[in-house]
């Protein structure tokens, strides 16, 4: 689609006394807590420890792999193959990301590779398939699924990092028990979580995990926390029992505190630079924006956001621009990169969750145009002063720019950057 020509000659109506107010550059007060220096080191010794009685010589783990932005993804997992080496095991990766890079097997290796994940760089076979096989099912008869190189392991033992869900909200979210259920199900495992409402969502998740768990299939996990600057602040492997279990709601309680929603109560307009899948499944994440948009999941209270403009999104998405609906102003260059074979199929399986999400903003002919749209209908009159705030992504959220208005507005601790 030439959005080029379909914009052309548009003329947009802004009032000639319009202006776009300047931004003053905040640093904002988020949790510090102490940083793991060497990844490598610490997933390899809590492998070890947590695993040193379960794992047998010669025993295949398929060790999952997923998409998501983990700032140490690669010594993360090089970590934990190594761990598992020591112990005599024989582990391999998986992609264990659902439907996603356009569910298709050479899609989700592309995608690894994208993310630095290589066979060379974790020091482990990648397999890949999208074909699935039934292992268990819940006492309700859902039905369990894993990738077909993972069901011929001995284990699977999902790798990813604890935080906030985009969808639902519950004891845990998204993590280790998610990815065991979800990603290594690729498509028909996705699909069938995702395509109920956000409270189903959530139970279906942790009847899965359990049902999985019986099976004795699952080895584990290993988590990583992170603060909000991305740096690894914990690296814990989890027993089996502690996937979905005490263990892992404890992480995803800490979790939450590191991911807060931005420190303002009303925002008129919000400026994201960039999104994308390696930044949130939705390519903005709602924890942050206060926008989730699903049916039978509120909205946050604050931040209370009017407008949202999105710049851009990341190479790494490969056009897969699930959540672009969360945003009300996009310029040509953006709806250009995208992919809609990815977009709507990540959509379909996201069922209820990529409704409104998948929804196609006011496509405009640059950045400053799309500023300008959010300015003048963002319930505000072009004279009043506005609240705007901009941001890079909502990953890693410890700086901003805003606008004199929330200058007045800075949370405690916050500072004007020297």
């Amino acid at each position: 689609m030439n959005w080029d020509q379909l914009v052309a000659g548009v003329e947009l109506p802004f009032h000639a006394d319009l202006k776009v107010p300047a931004l003053t550059e905040v640093r904002l007060a988020m949790p510090q807590p102490e940083v793991i220096t060497d990844v490598v080191a610490v997933a390899h010794a809590a492998v070890i420890e947590r695993f040193a009685g379960s794992v047998t010589p010669g025993m295949t783990v398929a060790v999952g792999a997923g998409s998501r932005g983990l700032r140490e993804r690669v010594t993360l997992l090089r970590g934990t193959i190594t761990g598992l080496r020591a112990l005599g095991a024989e582990p391999f990766v998986v992609p264990a990301m659902g439907s996603h890079g356009g569910a298709k097997a050479e899609g989700q290796v592309a995608m690894l590779h994208s993310l630095g994940i290589t066979e060379e760089a974790v020091g482990a076979e990648i397999r890949a398939t999208m074909e699935t096989v039934e292992v268990a099912r819940t006492a309700a008869g859902m039905p369990l699924y894993l990738d077909r190189h993972a069901a011929g392991a001995d284990r699977i033992l999902p790798v990813n990092r604890i935080k906030p869900h985009t969808c639902f909200t519950g004891p845990i979210e998204s993590g280790c028990a998610k990815m065991a259920v979800v990603g290594f199900g690729k498509q028909p495992g996705a699909a069938q979580i995702h395509a109920c409402g956000p409270v189903e969502m959530r139970n279906r998740v942790v009847d899965g995990i359990a049902a999985l768990r019986a099976t004795g299939r699952l080895l584990g996990g290993v988590a990583s926390i992170e603060s909000a600057d991305g740096e690894v602040v914990r690296v814990q492997a989890l027993s089996a029992d502690g996937v979905g279990g005490q263990d892992e709601i404890d992480l995803t309680n800490y979790s939450r505190d590191l991911v807060p929603p931005l420190p303002f109560p009303q925002i008129d307009v919000l400026i994201i630079e960039k999104g994308g899948k390696d930044i949130s499944g939705t390519t903005i994440d709602p924890n942050v924006t206060g926008r989730f948009w699903v049916h039978g999941l509120r909205d946050l209270a604050e931040p209370d956001v009017s407008a949202i403009v999105l710049l851009d999104i990341t190479a790494v998405s490969a056009g897969n621009a699930l959540g672009i609906g969360f945003a009300d102003f996009i310029p040509v260059s953006l709806a250009e990169k995208v992919d809609w074979q990815k977009t709507y199929i990540n959509c379909f399986t996201a069922g209820i969750a990529g409704l409104r999400r998948s929804r196609m903003p006011m496509v405009l002919p640059t950045d400053d145009d799309c500023i300008k749209a959010a300015l003048s209908m963002c319930g505000r009159a072009f004279d009043q002063p506005k609240r705007v705030v901009r941001i890079e992504s909502t990953l890693h959220l410890t700086r901003c720019w805003v606008s004199d208005t929330l200058l007045r507005e800075l949370p405690a601790g916050s500072v004007v950057a020297a």
